[in-house]
């Protein structure tokens, strides 16, 4: 199951039985990964998303670990770093870090749950960098103890690891910026960091290559993300997880810069490669027999349906997920889709109402 923000944690940024039953629910999977959880105060960007940096926050996760270990699941906590996608209202009126003073494009939910536009964020100073390099360590380190098998670096998405990486994004002139190497310098460092309390068979990372969400865009991707991939296959990272565009539909392999881009990733890392973007089963078996990737991550669909292996594999109509409920809610939308058992047994579900057909095999 691919990382979904939901935007459920109690005060605090805290997860609580709610979420527990969320992730339990969907313990079918091979492996969860954790919706986004922030290393550290600064790393926050949204309401009501969860941290791993506080006491009662390791308490929440716990409950979230125990509750998916006692139906037999597996599951990976992602680790997140917002950078520039936030705003001084949630840092008691600092401004956001990133790499450097550049403003995403578009607009950021506040605390209040209102939308403005993003500020300008404070560019890191080069001492500094070292400090949130340790925010993530801690974070890995705090996963562990909340009862985690394991971690996923998340440096997708426009985040401020994706931050560092692209060039336009990062602007610096000391040794993380400029030069390729420069700029992949915060990404190793990380790493390094997270495999120290982990080991590497127990991390993986997270890369949308092409993805242009809040303006992130880099001038040679190819060259950064082959780069970036080889940094994984250096400290053999268990796998790394591709976000990919909506457009073409996956798999891509032979598709202009998408394929391109992919090919180079899938060149520089030898170990499994996770694709996501919008997979059904037909689609996931042809990237997995064609060798595009080794496994396929499935979200909206997972979402919608807390027995999806199942489904997949016995060929079963799906729920279609209702987007009015996917952030900011409570039960509805989130614990209340049926299992297909329960659809049988006549259950009632006041999701349902927003689902009243299913779709063969979304």
């Amino acid at each position: 199951m691919a990382p979904l923000t939901r935007n459920r944690a109690a005060e605090g940024n805290v997860p609580t039985e709610m979420n527990a039953t969320y992730y339990r629910q969907r313990a079918s999977a091979a492996l969860l990964v954790s919706e986004a959880t922030q290393v550290a105060p600064k790393g926050q960007g949204y309401p009501r998303t969860p941290g791993i940096h506080s006491e009662a926050q390791v308490e929440g996760w716990q409950t979230v670990t125990d509750a998916v270990h006692e139906a037999d699941g597996r599951i990976f906590l992602q680790l997140w770093h917002v950078g520039r996608i936030s705003h001084s209202a949630y840092h008691d009126g600092e401004k956001p870090v990133a790499p450097s003073a550049i403003p995403a494009e578009g607009q950021v939910i506040t605390p209040d749950l209102e939308m403005t536009d993003f500020e300008t964020p404070r560019a890191l100073e080069t001492e500094e960098v070292p400090e949130v390099v340790e925010q993530y360590r801690e974070g890995a380190a705090n996963a562990r103890r909340a009862g985690f098998d394991g971690v996923e670096i998340h440096a997708a998405n426009g985040y401020l690891i994706d931050q560092f990486l692209r060039s336009g994004t990062n602007e610096r002139t000391d040794r993380y910026g400029g030069s390729l190497e420069n700029r992949l310098r915060f990404l190793r460092e990380v790493m390094a960091a997270v495999t120290d309390e982990w080991g590497r068979e127990r991390v993986g990372v997270r890369f949308s290559p092409l993805s242009p969400v809040h303006g992130t865009y880099d001038d040679t991707p190819e060259e950064t993300f082959r780069g970036a991939a080889a940094v994984a296959d250096d400290f053999g990272l268990a796998y790394v997880h591709l976000v990919e565009p909506n457009d073409p539909k996956p798999p891509v392999q032979d598709d202009g810069e998408t394929g391109t881009v992919f090919r180079a990733i899938r060149e520089a890392f030898d170990g499994a490669l996770v694709a996501n973007g919008n997979y059904d089963e037909t689609t996931a078996r042809d990237a997995i027999e064609q060798g595009y990737a080794d496994l396929v991550a499935f979200g909206r669909s997972f979402l919608a349906n807390p027995d999806l292996p199942r489904r997949l594999k016995e060929g079963l109509p799906v729920n279609v997920p209702d987007e009015e409920t996917f952030y900011n809610g409570d039960e509805r939308g989130y614990t209340d889709y049926p299992t297909w058992d329960e659809l049988q047994n006549g259950a009632s579900f006041e999701t349902l109402d927003a689902l009243s057909e299913l779709s063969p095999r979304g």
